[in-house]
């Protein structure tokens, strides 16, 4: 399973990185990745005027869209785009962080959980 990750690099910046989680066979026609252990999980509803300028991920958290789309920039000037079934795991909690913006003046509604 593909995931986008956003970390802070030696550099302050923020980068994206492409991250395949391995999945094993469970049971018959049944794939998992390892256990995670989190902490807690938040939803979330964004208004269509949603824009945020440069910040940082408050923990570590994977970030998955339900609903709408958020184009979020890295300070290294990539963008992505996330959409539902995307999933982000927010790792840049330190150094220049990433702006985060609606797309087409739409609400977006996300899960947090948080590691």
């Amino acid at each position: 399973m593909k995931i986008t990750r956003i970390y802070a690099g030696p550099d302050g910046d923020s980068h994206f990185e492409d991250v395949e989680i391995p999945l094993k066979e469970k049971e018959k026609a049944d794939w998992r990745s390892a256990f995670v252990e989190t902490s807690g999980i938040i939803f979330r509803e964004t208004t269509a005027a949603y824009d945020l300028d440069f910040h940082n991920a408050p923990q570590r958290q994977y970030v998955i869209t339900l609903k709408g789309q958020v184009d979020i920039t890295a300070s290294d000037g990539t963008k992505r785009r996330f959409g539902p079934g995307d999933i982000m795991l927010a790792e840049d909690t330190t150094g220049k962080g990433h702006i985060s913006r609606s797309v087409n003046n739409q609400p977006r509604e996300c899960i947090f959980v948080v590691l």
